[in-house]
């Protein structure tokens, strides 16, 4: 009797995907070349997929470095439905969302990872770079719990006719789900969103819970050896 078919690793594929969605200043744009000579190697996504993401890495190349970061704001940090930071999309401004960052955290370091001061956990980049340090399996199966918010983003992306839908149909097709569009929750607008609480009736608004200017975030292995002699 045949056991199951070893599964894949798509780990390179995974941090591409992560990069590609990270704010696109100079240094992330510096390894456009990089990433898609890497997608091509690994040859985890259907060819059809890999010409899109090829595509967006042209135009991410190609374009002014101000308008790209302006055009990365303007489409990630302006409305719920795109946004990258996940627990966006699962609990809102509610008091469940601290919880959820604590426990995504701890779940981080017990893998030996730690975000810098200040990162949040909940960030799509920082979620797939811990999701490509996981074996196959396990790294499949957690993007699998996360496909229903993907598809979300994935529905308001394309909705906004962006290439970057194109990351996120990839995400899913690695987690073994079809990228298919649904109809997107209607958003609440820009002035609603930032409008101030009435007072003492909160402490946050959706715009006040969010940062005003993107900030990468980047998980690192700590060195206890360096610490040690540092401290």
């Amino acid at each position: 009797m045949r056991g199951l078919p070893k599964p894949v690793s798509h780990s390179a594929t995974v941090r591409v995907l992560a990069a590609l969605l990270s704010y696109p200043n100079v240094a992330m744009r510096t390894h456009l070349p990089e990433m898609r000579d890497i997608l091509r190697r690994e040859s985890g996504l259907p060819d059809a997929r890999r010409a899109e993401l090829d595509a967006l890495i042209g135009s991410l190349a190609g374009a002014d470095q101000l308008e790209a970061e302006a055009g990365y704001v303007d489409l990630f940090d302006r409305g719920r439905g795109t946004s990258l930071h996940l627990f966006e999309h699962v609990h809102g401004d509610s008091r469940d969302r601290g919880p959820a960052m604590i426990d995504l955290a701890q779940t981080y370091e017990k893998a030996g990872l730690y975000l810098a001061p200040g990162e949040l956990p909940d960030y799509l980049p920082a979620v797939l770079e811990f999701v490509s340090t996981q074996p196959p399996r396990e790294a499949a199966a957690f993007l699998g719990e996360m496909a229903h918010i993907f598809t979300a983003i994935f529905s308001s992306l394309r909705e906004r006719a962006s290439p970057y839908a194109s990351v996120l149909g990839a995400l899913l097709e690695l987690a073994g789900e079809k990228a298919q569009a649904i109809k997107p929750v209607a958003e609440p607008t820009l002035d609603e969103s930032w409008a101030e609480p009435p007072v003492f009736d909160g402490c946050s608004t959706q715009g006040q819970a969010r940062p005003g200017q993107p900030q990468p975030i980047r998980i690192v292995r700590r060195n206890n050896s360096a610490q040690g002699a540092s401290s």
